[in-house]
């Protein structure tokens, strides 16, 4: 009985020392991560000397499944092999692109705060077929959709050769008959290299190791825009085949492949659909049309219903933030696209939203904005939270309410064994998803799930998220409560 009654009263002391103890949710913790900006390190001018690879089967627009190895030579000329796949899982290649070139970084991007413009030249671009099938898909396309002088780029009927390549651009003969494949290296034209610590993942080592990413353009979601596009976001990023992140077995299969044998990525389980639980960004994410955001859902599937905390920011490390928008609805069940292999397609129905302005740019705009169309006229301030509900949105914001989104969303395990959810790319020109022909045929940066259903903590993370400041300006997390500490000690002398 001794024992129990110490064991109270360090309780009691331990509740009322200061500073008080401290607890986290996992939710908020990784939110915090991202506003400290993760100690992310990005040099302007970048360094690209070396190879880059995907650490994965990636996913484009349309859509295309590929792989990337691209090496970048300390004269500015390249190097760069993209490997195309039927499947999602980058296991069935069908041909192989070699692409050489020459790129000169120029000055910091004026649109795209953090990156870099860059101006490329193509010399040649060669394609190798992987099966007779890929021959001939590929051949019909250029053939009925390229210039005069690609007509006869194979004539129907040419049988397979394993290895041969073939020359689809020269910029010596002037011949490029790329444009029917949606081909172009646009993503060169906008370029940043990020540079972080991992910490080693093994118990018995310490410290951590460097890994270096490399974020090249994004691609347009339409692909009747893509050949003129020219890049304000980025694509999911190359790691360096130095310094990438561990464990990561495509990265070696990827950087020891060529035209001749493309990178077949081992097989991977596919988790089955589980949206329940809180899922939330790893990364500050930059959306084409120079917006620099984190996001954190919430999905109830006992009822269907979701909530979402889109935290807006000014600068390409997350760290100044702009407005934070709060939306809920409900979400349809789940059905396997037909469109995109390993996807499953939902609707979500957006009836509600609440938006918290975070800079004084941004309570000036939604002042002037119209009366009526976006909540109370005029009424606007800085980190207080207003509804948008009752005006059916808010026009300056592009918010519009009710409506429905057609989405696509993949779930998968990452090499740590974590569950990753991927949502469907926004569409590039702004515009919202809002009919079943404009769902997404790919996926933005993926979110990681920080708990699971039983395990939601939403009113941990206000709409500002940046918790009450201590004497020193510094966020101070919530206390335990005492009467919490109490109960335990409580329980305690129950049991004994």
């Amino acid at each position: 009985m001794l024992r129990c009654w110490w064991l109270a009263g360090l309780l009691l002391a331990c509740a009322a020392a200061e500073p008080p103890l401290r607890w986290e949710p996992r939710c908020r913790q990784q939110l915090r991560h991202l506003q400290d900006g993760a100690r992310i390190a990005a040099r302007l001018p970048p360094r690209l000397e070396g190879r880059w690879v995907s650490t994965g089967c990636e996913v484009r627009p349309g859509p295309e499944f590929l792989t990337r190895s691209y090496l970048f030579y300390a004269n500015r000329l390249f190097k760069a092999y993209q490997f195309y796949y039927w499947d999602p899982s980058c296991q069935e290649p069908s041909y192989s692109l070699v692409i050489k070139g020459k790129l000169r970084l120029r000055q910091a991007s004026w649109i795209t705060r953090g990156a870099t413009e860059a101006d490329y030249h193509l010399h040649k671009v060669g394609i190798v077929f992987h099966s007779q099938k890929a021959m001939r898909e590929v051949a019909s396309w250029i053939n009925q959709t390229s210039s005069e002088g690609c007509s006869g780029f194979l004539p129907p009927g040419r049988t397979w050769a394993p290895g041969a390549l073939y020359e689809l651009l020269s910029a010596k003969s002037e011949r490029d008959c790329t444009a029917a494949l949606g081909f172009a290296m646009h993503e060169l034209s906008l370029v940043r290299v990020e540079k972080h610590y991992q910490p080693l993942l093994e118990p018995q080592q310490s410290g951590s190791q460097l890994v270096e990413e490399l974020y090249l353009g994004d691609i347009h979601t339409d692909w009747l825009e893509r050949l003129h596009y020219r890049p304000t976001g980025y694509q999911r990023p190359m790691q360096s085949a130095v310094h990438h992140v561990h464990p990561c077995p495509a990265c070696g299969i990827i950087y020891r492949a060529d035209e001749h044998h493309p990178p077949i990525l081992p097989a991977r389980a596919e988790p089955p659909m589980q949206l329940s639980g809180s899922w939330v960004s790893t990364h500050c994410e930059v959306r084409p049309a120079v917006l620099f955001l984190t996001r954190y859902f919430i999905f109830h599937g006992n009822n269907h219903t979701w909530e979402g905390y889109y935290y807006h920011y000014s600068d390409p490390l997350c760290k100044q933030p702009t407005f934070t928008i709060y939306a809920s609805g409900r979400y349809t069940q789940g059905v396997p696209s037909s469109k995109v292999r390993g996807g499953t397609e939902l609707a979500f129905k957006v009836t509600q939203a609440r938006v918290t302005p975070m800079d004084q740019l941004t309570v000036m705009m939604l002042n002037s904005s119209e009366p009526g169309s976006c909540g109370l006229t005029n009424s606007w301030s800085a980190g207080v939270e207003q509804d948008i509900t009752p005006t059916n949105g808010c026009l300056a914001l592009g918010i519009k309410l009710p409506h429905t989104e057609y989405e696509l969303f993949k779930t998968e395990h990452d090499m740590r064994d974590r569950s990753l959810l991927y949502v469907g790319e926004r569409p590039t020109d702004g515009s919202s998803p809002d009919r079943p022909d404009k769902r997404p045929t790919s996926y933005q940066a993926p979110l990681i799930q920080c708990a699971g259903a039983p395990e939601e903590f939403s009113n941990y993370v206000s709409l500002k998220y940046l918790g009450e400041e201590d004497a020193n300006g510094s966020e101070a997390l919530k206390p335990l409560p005492v009467a919490f500490l109490l109960f335990i000690a409580l329980q305690f002398l129950r049991w004994d």
